[in-house]
């Protein structure tokens, strides 16, 4: 296969305050780079709520983007050159250099899949780190039981809309999700099994999670945080278990947002509240992949992506992430 001289990269052009904003992004023509041990033509690559923290400076868990650089994130691709015996053009490999046309990569930097198997945008989203998150945010860091009552946030997301149906297939009580549209609500509903929704834009939070479950709440998976953390604190029983997978409410704040206000409740109910990355939990992949894939070819567990075409659209897809205009997982193909 014959490559074409220069090759598009989205780079981060200035550090966001507040809401990122297309100039945020810089489009730059560059040489296709020269071979390494492998060189990749990505095809489709996945935007994620935590890609806003690494445009930032401030100190966390993993590397601020460089400025003037390429951004980064999950990306698919097909090989183009290689000079590793594991891997020959023609293979598609899941990689993290995504924001751009053509990466190059070591071995140990990929991962092979088969498009055969499963649509390579599922190796981003449900089979891939969003599944994952999901399974071992609810199993592992919030110890779902057989019979408890399930809270989701942004339910209608990549991993919420995993999470909830996990729930389910694991034998939940009641699982109940939070969204913000009434299409997004009646998708929970209708097509995901979830016993009840609501839009969180209706109505106070706490006052709707209160009538979607008068026996309180077992678990909260949390992927929003502010009102949502707090009346989850609020409705749950004794024992509870909170898994912090993320708190979009608070990403792209200018001023310190105010905790719950109820966090005393923590002693009395005897709350476990418990962070997660998914980087922690690769020993669960294998079961993992057993187990939702099943789930997947047995029909029992639904799987939605919103696809943007385009890598000059990529920005945007973000943005509109962000703003919580996708229902399912969000990829942007290019070409």
């Amino acid at each position: 296969m014959t490559s074409p001289s220069t090759a598009l990269e989205i780079h981060l052009a200035a550090r966001p305050i507040g809401r990122p904003q297309p100039e945020n992004f810089a489009f730059v023509e560059v040489p296709v780079p020269e071979p390494g041990q492998i060189l990749v033509r990505n095809h489709v690559m996945s935007v994620d709520p935590y890609m806003r923290g690494r445009m930032g400076d401030a100190k966390s868990y993993i590397a601020p983007f460089a400025l003037g650089a390429p951004l980064e994130g999950g990306a698919v691709g097909e090989v183009v050159q290689s000079t590793v015996d594991t891997l020959r053009p023609g293979d598609f490999v899941l990689h993290n250099l995504g924001w751009r046309e053509y990466a190059v990569l070591s071995a140990d930097e990929t991962v092979k899949v088969d498009p055969d198997l499963a649509p390579l945008g599922a190796y981003l989203g449900v089979l891939g780190m969003t599944g994952l998150t999901a399974y071992a945010g609810l199993l592992d860091i919030a110890e779902f039981r057989e019979g408890d009552t399930v809270f989701v946030s942004a339910a209608a997301g990549a991993v919420g809309a995993v999470v909830g149906q996990i729930a389910r297939l694991r034998g939940a009580k009641r699982v109940i999700g939070s969204a913000g549209s009434d299409e997004k609500v009646r998708y929970l509903i209708d097509q995901l099994g979830f016993d009840a929704a609501f839009n969180y834009k209706d109505a106070p939070v706490v006052e709707q999670l209160a009538a979607a479950a008068p026996e309180g709440i077992d678990v909260y998976f949390d992927n929003v945080g502010g009102d949502h953390l707090e009346a989850a604190i609020e409705v749950m029983n004794t024992h509870g278990r909170v898994a912090v997978c993320g708190m979009i409410s608070l990403y792209n704040a200018t001023e310190p947002v105010p905790a719950p206000r109820n966090l005393m409740q923590l002693v009395g109910k005897r709350i476990t509240l418990r962070g997660m990355l998914v980087r922690d939990h690769a020993n669960l992949r294998d079961d993992f992949v057993r187990e939702v894939g099943g789930w997947i070819r047995e029909g029992k567990l639904q799987y939605t992506e919103t696809v943007v075409k385009g890598l000059r659209n990529a920005p945007e897809a973000f943005m509109t992430m962000l703003d919580g205009g996708n229902t399912g997982k969000m990829l942007v193909t290019l070409g």
